[in-house]
């Protein structure tokens, strides 16, 4: 596990709140020379503290409005390649191994409540898929946030 200091979180909180921004924007607004700046998140790339750089997309911005969370219960002996046939399925945004009732929780994007069955039956035919159990997302009322971790 990677121990943050100071300049770390400094940096990881400035790229939370702009998350476009360079790495002479980041030393400029930081105080920090180009150089610390470049290291550290190079440093924090390789330790996979610092995810890969992705834009964060309102699915509905893209014709896939509806968004619902498909728990699967998965055989165990045919958990190889499973999560290979869920990546290919387009509208996957996440995928999450879980405990509990489940061992699957699976994100997904859809245009409305007939392409979340259309999704769910895909789903369904991917390899050591047992059952499935679908929740339509309401609202989302707190948005994935990391910031807060950092201060």
């Amino acid at each position: 596990m990677t121990t943050l200091d100071d300049t770390d979180r400094r940096i990881l909180l400035a790229l939370d709140r702009d998350p476009r921004a360079t790495v002479a924007q980041l030393a400029l607004t930081l105080g920090l020379a180009r150089g610390t700046v470049h290291s550290r998140l190079e440093r924090l790339g390789a330790e996979r503290t610092l995810r890969a750089n992705s834009t964060r997309l309102d699915p509905g911005r893209v014709g896939l409005p509806m968004r619902a969370v498909v728990t699967a219960g998965v055989e165990q002996s045919e958990f190889t390649g499973l999560v290979e046939d869920i990546a290919r399925i387009p509208e996957v945004v996440e995928c999450l191994g879980i405990s509990g009732d489940s061992d699957l929780m699976i994100q997904i994007a859809a245009r409305d409540a007939d392409h979340v069955y259309d999704i769910t039956q895909r789903i369904m035919r991917c390899r050591g898929i047992r059952r499935t159990s679908t929740s339509i997302v309401l609202r989302e009322l707190l948005g994935y946030r990391m910031d807060h971790l950092l201060a």
